[in-house]
């Protein structure tokens, strides 16, 4: 396990259930968009970093797959690999977990660092950018997870 760990918990809400009787496909985004906030106040770019360096983060693109249900009260356990990264952007997985431990859904996502004042793309803030590097150094010794790189097709 990563010296550097990272986890975001929850619980599947009652509005977050539909007329299937299990979490919604959008509720499944909204808890990764909330685990990317809490990620990126985990590297160091908090509310108050953000507005000191300037700086935030935008996500570019996101690949989501449903693995198992989820249902009212059930707790979700969010956990993050870092992929790849360079001085603006990370790559990252995300893995939902349900208490028993079964994999719910993975979010593959590339995040990009932003200087929020010219509102163009800029690299990280040398503190967030050590912080990446620590979290760097445990997970690229890590075998990428099963889901990262999918693309979505018909398999014939």
């Amino acid at each position: 396990m990563p010296e550097k760990s990272f986890l975001y918990k929850t619980h599947v809400n009652s509005e977050w259930v539909d007329y299937n009787g299990h979490m919604n496909d959008a509720a499944y985004a909204k808890v990764f968009s909330l685990a990317v906030d809490k990620l990126i106040d985990f590297v160091g770019l908090d509310a108050i970093a953000r507005e000191q360096y300037s700086y935030t983060m935008f996500t570019l693109e996101t690949h989501l797959c449903y693995l198992k249900e989820a249902h009212e009260g059930e707790k979700l356990i969010v956990s993050v690999q870092l992929l790849d990264r360079d001085s603006k952007r990370f790559h990252l997985m995300f893995t939902m977990k349900n208490e028993a431990g079964d994999v719910v859904a993975t979010s593959e996502q590339m995040l990009m660092g932003m200087d929020a004042a010219q509102g163009r793309p800029a690299p990280f803030p040398e503190a967030v950018a050590e912080s990446i590097e620590e979290l760097w150094d445990e997970h690229k010794k890590l075998e990428a997870p099963k889901q990262a790189g999918r693309k979505v097709g018909i398999k014939r």
